[in-house]
């Protein structure tokens, strides 16, 4: 895969994701279509703290992924492979 390929791919994926994860909560919003709103969080829910006295730097990394942002990574893949 090429550089150019590379990168247009992460932007479907990421858009994908952030579409369909602010889709979700929209959606749980309307009690049929609420279970698209399920979903996990993972990472580091208390941040590492690194604080040298003149500086203080927080390090913390949190995943959350429900129904409809995986939903949003499947479709956005199908629309990479067609845009190709």
């Amino acid at each position: 895969m090429s550089d150019k390929r590379y990168w247009v791919f992460l932007i479907f994926l990421f858009s994908g994701i952030i579409i369909g994860g602010l889709l979700g909560e929209l959606a749980s919003k309307i009690p049929f279509l609420s279970w698209l709103a399920y979903g996990k969080s993972f990472g580091l829910t208390d941040p590492l703290v690194l604080d040298i006295n003149i500086l203080k730097i927080s390090f913390g990394f949190l995943v959350e992924l429900n129904v409809a942002s995986i939903i949003g990574i499947l479709i956005a893949m199908l629309l990479y492979k067609k845009a190709r």
